[in-house]
């Protein structure tokens, strides 16, 4: 079984729509594929409908929290779309989406890059505003030359054009993911090119509060980072997964560039209680 745990649809900042992205999936042969968009659930319904016989979703999302000053996103498996709690807190996330991005783009015409917000709100379309976003505008008008050029210079969480925006206490995310019935991974730990990362005492912690696992083999994570998480996860007792983060064109990284291990993901599917993963019926 090939299964890629982590996707991005036109529904936050991929350029695939929920059912394009479904059936690439099954066109590069993956077995199953979780659509985790940014704090949002609205690419589900689509990519259900859309869903080729002989491949599985994992209905998830990738919550934006922060601790401690350093951003971090939590990625939540099989939880209850409907949980009130959840629901609420994900809707204030979205929210401040635009008043961030917003601010992005000021911050950058402070610094006398020509990007304006009818440049960005083009690019999303649809989907919830974001970095990547005003990563694409920059790549267009020849600032950098590519999204994650961006995104390790002038968006970068130390970069000049960076801006906070709401985001949820990790330990608080657990809280809202486990009563809804779902299964919390800490996407990325270290991405060090992003920007900073919390220490591996922070993933101590949130191991003791219930985190599941941490997402090791990434883009973001070189061969001797991707170690050192493995042995931090064998120490904590912590699952490992691998996933593409795939957003289309917006990225250079492929679906299924990295993958699960079938019974790390026959694991998340046991601790679930919130949902349960959509055969492919031929959609």
């Amino acid at each position: 079984m090939r299964i890629d745990l982590h996707t991005h649809s036109t529904a936050s900042d991929g350029t695939d729509t929920p059912a394009e992205l479904v059936r690439n999936a099954a066109a590069c042969g993956l077995d199953v594929v979780a659509l985790t968009d940014h704090d949002t659930v609205a690419g589900h319904a689509a990519a259900r409908a859309a869903l080729p016989e002989g491949l599985t979703l994992v209905t998830g999302a990738e919550l934006s929290c922060r601790l401690d000053g350093v951003s971090l996103h939590m990625l939540a498996y099989l939880f209850d779309p409907e949980e009130p709690e959840l629901a609420r807190e994900r809707e204030l996330v979205r929210d401040d989406r635009v008043p961030r991005a917003r601010g992005i783009v000021a911050k950058l015409q402070d610094l006398g890059i020509p990007v304006t917000w009818e440049q960005v709100a083009r690019i999303a379309g649809d989907g919830a505003v974001g970095r990547p976003h005003i990563a694409t505008a920059l790549v267009e008008l020849g600032v950098v030359g590519s999204v994650n050029d961006a995104f390790t210079s002038l968006l970068a969480s130390d970069g000049p054009a960076y801006v906070e925006k709401h985001e949820l206490d990790p330990f608080e995310a657990l809280r809202l993911i486990k009563g809804a019935g779902g299964v919390a991974v800490f996407a990325h730990p270290q991405a060090v090119k992003r920007g900073r990362c919390v220490p591996e005492s922070a993933i101590a912690a949130l191991a003791a509060a219930g985190l599941d696992g941490i997402e090791v083999d990434h883009m973001d994570h070189d061969a001797p980072t991707r170690a050192r998480l493995r042995g931090t996860a064998a120490d904590l007792g912590l699952l490992t997964t691998g996933s593409s983060d795939y957003h289309g064109s917006r990225k250079t990284c492929r679906l299924g560039e990295y993958t699960t291990d079938p019974e790390i993901y026959g694991e998340i599917v046991r601790r679930a209680t919130g949902a349960f993963p959509v055969p492919g019926a031929g959609g």
